[in-house]
């Protein structure tokens, strides 16, 4: 059977048969067997731990000079660009340009 997960990718799960024989091989295997209820509740989350700040997940289309710059200082490029804006954010946070009659990102 095929089946098509959100992201638009199509797995094959296998039939009833084929998965009776996997389930049949794991019960063979005496390194594993399957969890019990009690044993699944005691499993901790792996990999990185959710932050108690969060961002906004956007897409930005950004010049080719501003992301090879930032690419090219190495790991946390992306944080660095998030810093430059904060920072941007902070030192214009006063009265907007829209609220003062300019239009134009000339203040950029």
């Amino acid at each position: 059977m095929l089946v098509k997960t959100k992201t638009g990718r199509v797995i094959e799960l296998p039939s009833d048969e084929e998965d009776a024989i996997i389930n049949a091989g794991i019960a063979a295997d005496p390194d594993t067997y399957e969890l019990s209820d009690k044993e699944f509740k005691q499993l901790k989350p792996v990999g990185r731990p959710k932050s108690a700040v969060t961002k906004d997940k956007i897409t930005i289309r950004l010049s080719h000079d501003v992301t090879d710059y930032f690419r090219s200082t190495g790991k946390g490029w992306q944080t660095r660009i998030n810093r430059v804006l904060q920072n941007y954010v902070k030192t214009h946070s006063g009265k907007s340009d829209k609220e003062k009659g300019d239009t134009t990102d000339a203040t950029l």
